[in-house]
């Protein structure tokens, strides 16, 4: 008949010995303890590491022990969520032995390829930035791509401002003719191009320059009129009737 307690006792203090530093007893009834197992270092010195909390059922290891995942450090749920499965195959395969050593190493082992995953996940996700980040670029210096949809959208709004843009200045000039608008000057000036060019014309027709009759100003001079004087009032000049 197998001892299980005694199987198990043993095994325990082989435990013990192994990882000495990673070894923690939670209870003794029923057995309970933990494992901290920690990856080598990668490249950058980044380490995953994961803490297993196993226990000892009655009949191990004829049967399977109970394994939980006690905490971690730097893992994702996927990661979890495969070292977990390790763990019952390995259990499985090894049903009739001892095997809490089995099962760390296989952890340890999964532990040293998760490294390099995350390297290679790390690379990944920096390219792809990279990537977009060039594509974010191209579309600023290349604009939106002409395609037949977007241009007929395009063509259609352009035609709808068009024919508006035509329907105010037809009523303008409806309601101008109808006399029922007055035109300021700006906008005769804008509308009648004949006009910026008058002043230019008549001072060709002209000869450019302006005769001036000199004896408006004679009278004027004729007078003595004294600016001092406080009855003087200039404004008074024009009053005065010939």
């Amino acid at each position: 008949m197998t001892d299980y307690a005694e199987e198990q006792r043993n095994e325990l203090e082989a435990i013990e010995s192994i990882y000495p530093d990673s070894f923690t007893v939670l209870s003794e009834t029923p057995t309970s303890f933990t494992i901290t197992v920690t990856s080598d270092a990668g490249e950058n010195d980044e380490t995953v590491e994961v803490t297993l909390q196993f226990t000892y059922v009655e009949k191990y290891p004829d049967e399977v022990p109970l394994w939980e995942i006690y905490s971690q450090e730097n893992l994702e749920d996927s990661d979890i969520d495969g070292i977990l499965t390790l763990l019952k195959q390995q259990a499985e395969e090894n049903i009739g032995m001892v095997m809490i050593f089995t099962l760390v190493t296989a952890v340890q082992e999964k532990l040293n390829e998760l490294v390099d995953e995350i390297k290679n996940r790390r690379e990944e996700e920096k390219r792809r930035k990279e990537e977009a980040a060039e594509e974010a670029e191209k579309v600023l210096f290349q604009g939106t791509v002409v395609t037949i949809e977007n241009f007929l959208s395009w063509k259609a709004k352009f035609d709808l401002e068009m024919a508006e843009l035509r329907r105010k200045r037809q009523k303008e000039e409806e309601q101008l003719h109808a006399g029922k608008i007055k035109l300021t000057g700006k906008q005769l000036f804008e509308t009648d191009h004949n006009l910026d060019t008058s002043d230019i014309q008549f001072l060709e027709d002209s000869g450019n320059s302006v005769e001036v009759d000199e004896s408006l100003f004679q009278d004027l001079e004729e007078l003595d009129l004294d600016e001092d004087d406080p009855d003087f009032d200039p404004l008074a000049l024009g009053s005065d009737e010939d």
